[in-house]
């Protein structure tokens, strides 16, 4: 005899229902906050991208890979001009400085990004 609607559920079975129509769901607001994000980014780095290609359209992966250039040469950039401006001393206490809220910064309970579950 086949099972009826009125039948109780096992409940390994109701939570791998639950599990099964919440994926789907969940799985189109983690691509929705990605595609929000590499949008910013790219409406950031607007003038990089006008040099870069202004006929083409970027790919998802193109934006990142210039958004991490450009950060990259803005750091350097920095670093320079503070590596200049300070004396040997000073330079050494900075690095010793950022090496440990390096460490501070990796801990999981600080920056931890939003999971919707």
């Amino acid at each position: 005899m086949a099972p009826t609607a009125t039948a109780a559920m096992d409940p390994s079975q109701d939570l791998s229902l639950c599990h099964k129509l919440r994926k789907p769901m969940v799985e189109k607001l983690r691509r929705e906050r990605i595609n929000s994000s590499i949008e910013q980014l790219k409406s950031l780095l607007c003038t990089e991208f006008l040099q870069q290609q202004s006929d083409s359209k970027l790919e998802k992966a193109d934006i990142l890979e210039m958004t991490v250039t450009v950060l990259t040469r803005l750091q350097q950039q920095h670093f320079l001009s503070q590596s200049l401006m300070k004396s040997p001393q000073q330079r050494h206490c900075t690095e010793l400085h950022k090496q440990s809220s390096f460490c501070k910064d990796k801990s999981p309970v600080n920056g931890a990004p939003w999971r919707p579950w």
